[in-house]
Parts: C-alpha cells; structure tokens; sequence
C-alpha cells in the first residue's frame, strides 16, 4: 500500500458512536461552569454561586487520617470489591445514631463512588429500555442521565410552591402509575431547598407498595437543616427499606465532595444489585480514603454542627441584603441553596445572564433543573458572608425590585 493509500485509508476510517451516547442529556454544569471561567478569564471578578461545590476545606483530622492511612501498605493493594467492612460500618453507626435507622452493614450498605454513580447506576440495575421513572420537576440533572442511560423513559412530577415543592401523588396519571418501575426523591431539595416531613415519606411509602414503585431518596443534604430542624431520613418511615434505598454522601456534610465517598443505603436486593453491578466496574475505593471516611463518620460530630451553622449564617445575611434591594423569597428550611423568583420580563435563563453579564455574579437557571424550574434561580451559600452581601449589592444596582 502506498503512503497516498495509507492516506486515503486513514481519512475515512470513523470511529462509531453507540446510540446511548448520542441521546445523553447536555451536561447543564458543564455549560455553566464554562460561561463563569469565560468572564473570569477576561479579567471580571465573578462572584460565583451557581455551583454546588463546597467552597470550605475537609476538617483537618479527617484529612490527617488519610496521611497517615496512605502509608500502610494493607492500602496499597486492592480494596475487597464489595469496601472495607469497617466502613459499612462506620456508616452504619451514623445511620443510628442520627436516625435511629437499623442497617446490616454487609447486606444492606454499598459503598459508592460518590452518590452520584449510585445515582447513574440504579436505572441500570433495575431498568429495561422503554421502562418508566418518575422524576422531580425541578429535580438534579444527573437523574436524566441514569435513565438515558438504561434506556428508559421519564415522567416529570411538578414540584410546585403550592404544594410545598413535593410531589403530589394523586396528580399522578394511572397510566404513569402502572408503568413506572422507580421513583426518584430528593429532600433537603436541590434545586428547591425545600425539606419533606416524615409524613410525606410515610405516604411514600404506601404509594410505592400500591404501585409497586421502587423509590430511590437522594439524601446528599441530608446534615444540613436550619432554624434547630434535622432534615428526615426516608428510611425513618415503617417499610422505607422494603421498598426503595436511600443515597447518602460525604461530599455535602464533611466537605468531602472531591473525595467521591457515597454510599446505597436499605433494601438488601437493590444493594445486592448494585454491587453486582459495580463488581465489574471497580475495586472499590482507595482503602486509605475509606479509613479516612470512616473516621469521618465516627469521630466528633463537632465539624457537622460548625457547617451546619456557617450555612445558616450565611443563609441570614444573604436573605436580609436580598431584603434590602426588594428581592423577596422564602428562607431555605435546608441544603445549601437558595431558590429564588426572577423578577418579571426574564426568563430564568435571560436573567441569569444578565446577572452574570451586568453584575458578575453566578446563579443556576431553573430551566437547566427540569421546565418547573422556570422562574427561578439557583444561588448556592457558598461564599463568605461578606461576599454574599456583595452579590446582593451588585444585584440591587441593576434597579430589577424596586
């Protein structure tokens, strides 16, 4: 073959493209965290709260603990597939300490790559294409990407200020009832910032076994609750574990998000399910981040409460400058965000870019959280006070309230 054929042959060789990835939803904080770096990158200073990464370091005996974990060659080998025991444990300990909620630690707890991938993976593991899961409208977008992922279809369940921002099971269609297969929930709420009572797990519950809906609760905020309230855990409810699991992380309550710790917690078949899965996938994590996960959850609580009231702190001095420029909106009853009204003539979206283009400051569309998300805004308290109060100021030069 000559060189001009070797050519030729290169130039129309292709790579292919499965039909999975081409139908996978854009990857919303992608785009956003872009637009932010492209204003930074100009020389604007941007007060960025539309992401929902923790901006305080891991607490220092934690961090100490995986220094001195990474010496010990047990950890330099391959963790067992399924995690250390210790660390099922650990998380086990926590869950009934907190809650006062049972786990076997070898039956019904997986150990994640962040919540996240437990997120991703559960629609594989429970799923066949064209299967049905009801999803919160506006709900986080990573949800989307397990069901396209498995090939399944979505129902929205509108999360709206009247009810709350929970979901209103008699809205929900017989039709949707008989076909869908999982449900998501997700309280403390992001985007909403919205808490459930136990009741509402309570009722659930009941829907879940009337339709035979696996329910999947996304407790990643579940530490951060204010006004002296503890956000409630699904798996507080009678029967919770018979039907559905509950994702919990470390990214959110020790500041521990680039650590990617999560874990699967109730129903011993789906966590069995999952760890089928994940057996050939990964060796589970580095051994010495789970003994520094394990002294997350065992050690002092102390750094839990700190953050805890940081957020709430900060939570106050945002909403009272929001209250000086006109900008009403409910205090958030939990998580790390704010869920807030655009002023009339915007779109969440036109206003998040006037926001970011006039004023400097980062927030989340709605839009990019499901199509009741629009009207809002997301704001993350994840700056200092003063710079809180700054993004308030910047805003309230733009005259939008009074």
């Amino acid at each position: 073959m000559t060189q001009s054929d070797h050519t030729s042959a290169r130039s129309a060789f292709k790579i292919p493209t499965s039909d999975v990835m081409t139908q996978l939803p854009t990857q919303f904080f992608a785009t956003l965290v872009q637009n932010v770096n492209r204003e930074i990158a100009s020389g604007h200073d941007v007060i960025n709260l539309g992401q929902g990464n923790p901006d305080t370091p891991t607490p220092p005996h934690i961090v100490k603990t995986l220094q001195e974990s990474a010496e010990n060659p047990l950890y330099h080998k391959y963790s067992p597939f399924r995690g250390h025991s210790f660390l099922k444990e650990a998380v086990a300990k926590r869950y009934k300490e907190d809650y006062n909620v049972d786990l076997n630690p070898e039956t019904e707890v997986a150990i994640l790559f962040g919540g996240k991938t437990g997120l991703v993976q559960l629609p594989q593991v429970l799923l066949n294409p064209g299967d049905t899961v009801l999803v919160p409208d506006p709900g986080y977008p990573d949800y989307w990407s397990g069901v396209a992922l498995a090939k399944a279809n979505m129902s929205f369940m509108p999360l709206l200020e009247s009810n709350a921002f929970l979901p209103d099971y008699e809205a929900v269609t017989a039709e949707d009832r008989e076909k869908a297969k999982l449900m998501f929930l997700n309280y403390p709420n992001n985007p909403t910032s919205a808490t459930a009572p136990l009741s509402f797990y309570e009722d659930t519950v009941e829907f879940a076994i009337q339709n035979q809906i696996v329910i999947a609760s996304d407790f990643a905020y579940g530490a951060i609750g204010f006004d002296g309230h503890r956000p409630v855990s699904f798996l507080q409810a009678p029967g919770a574990k018979e039907v559905g699991i509950e994702f919990y992380t470390l990214s959110k309550t020790y500041n521990m998000a680039g650590w990617r710790v999560g874990f699967a917690l109730g129903n011993a078949e789906i966590v069995s399910k999952i760890n089928l899965l994940q057996d050939h996938i990964y060796v589970s994590l580095f051994g010495g981040i789970q003994a520094a996960a394990t002294e997350a959850l065992t050690g002092s609580q102390e750094c839990v409460t700190s953050l805890v009231s940081r957020y709430e702190s900060r939570r106050n001095a945002f909403y009272d400058a929001l209250s000086s420029i006109g900008w009403q909106a409910s205090k958030p009853a939990g998580s790390f965000f704010s869920w807030l009204p655009v002023p009339p003539g915007y779109t969440s979206a036109s206003f998040a870019d006037l926001l970011l283009r006039e004023a400097k400051v980062a927030v989340a569309p709605g839009i990019g959280f499901g199509s009741h998300g629009e009207g809002y805004v997301r704001a993350g308290l994840l700056s200092d006070e003063n710079r809180l109060r700054e993004a308030a100021q910047r805003i309230g030069k733009l005259n939008l309230f009074k």
